[in-house]
């Protein structure tokens, strides 16, 4: 057994360990194979010397973080960590690769190979299907892209739209005003946008309508030019409602479509729009099906593989 010892005098333990350590059980996380033990202003490793290199390439990453930022957070180390395993480089200086700087300093970027497949093809495309199961990262990285356009002056307005279908439970009678009874099933487009905008400047572009977050019924009609526009959850949409959604496209306008084909939510009887528009769609220049799988899961450690568990049942 080899150790490795990496002094960190420049900056106070507690900034890269965290209180109660809090951060360091992150790393541990990361390096199973390795002892990690932490002493003063240094952190030593015991184990294999390939693992051992491996370890001091991606905690030296760690540290040229928090040198740029004055920043290292438990999110900070999973998103840079994750990132070395999948074979991108998340060194500091290397900010091409960065969608938007969100609040506190947070970095939001490709952390995938797939989801950087689906950055890519949204720069070459005007429509995109991104379709994997829960976790990949389809809508938060889509919701990055618009934030990018918006802020980059590509697009004027940013729409973000869901089918209202009820996952699985019968909510009944939801109390108060329409947006009080459809917010809940937008939540989730709010959360990813709370992380890219400060909470005023967010409030502003929708009290605007910079930014508007509405159920698919209200794009009827409707003609969406030089907007960034994402369809989320779309395998609830029949094959009629994908189609209106698709043909509101105007002018400079970019669309994403998200959608998981394994959680489809409609009644029995009803085709998913999402899975025939794999079908009639997918020959057509311009539109690009990207596909992202359990590798792309970037929640907790257990999702994929309670998604693998499911999958085997079936």
């Amino acid at each position: 057994m080899s150790e490795k010892t990496i002094n960190i005098e420049t900056v106070h333990p507690l900034d890269i360990f965290g209180a109660n350590d809090q951060n360091l059980e992150v790393i541990r996380n990361f390096f199973p194979k390795l002892k990690i033990v932490s002493r003063d202003n240094y952190i030593k490793a015991f184990g294999e010397e390939s693992d051992l290199l491996d370890f001091e390439a991606k905690f030296t990453s760690l540290l040229l973080h928090f040198e740029k930022f004055s920043r290292l957070t438990k999110t900070d180390i999973t998103h840079l960590l994750d990132a070395h395993q999948n074979g991108m480089d998340m060194a500091p200086e290397a900010v091409s690769d960065v969608l938007v700087h969100g609040k506190n300093g947070l970095l939001i970027r490709a952390r995938t190979a797939n989801q950087r497949r689906l950055v890519d093809c949204s720069l070459k495309n005007d429509l995109v299907f991104a379709i994997g199961p829960a976790g990949t990262g389809k809508t938060y990285t889509a919701v990055a892209l618009a934030v990018r356009a918006l802020k980059n002056k590509e697009v004027q307005r940013i729409i973000l739209t869901r089918p209202a279908v009820e996952a699985g439970e019968n909510l009944g009678f939801l109390p108060g005003d329409l947006k009080e009874k459809l917010d809940p099933y937008l939540q989730p487009l709010y959360d990813a946008l709370g992380d890219m905008l400060p909470p005023q400047k967010l409030l502003q572009f929708i009290e605007d309508r910079v930014i508007e977050i509405a159920p698919l019924a209200f794009m009827r009609g409707r003609t969406l030019n030089n907007v960034f526009a994402i369809l989320d959850e779309a395998q609830n949409t029949t094959p009629a409602q994908l189609k209106m959604f698709l043909t509101r496209m105007g002018s400079s306008a970019k669309f994403i479509v998200t959608g998981d084909i394994t959680q489809v939510d409609l009644p029995k009887n009803q085709t998913s729009g999402l899975i025939h528009a794999q079908s009639i769609l997918k020959n057509i220049p311009g539109i690009d099906f990207i596909y992202l799988d359990n590798s792309d899961i970037i929640r907790h450690k257990l999702v994929s593989r309670i998604i693998n568990a499911y999958a085997e049942e079936r």
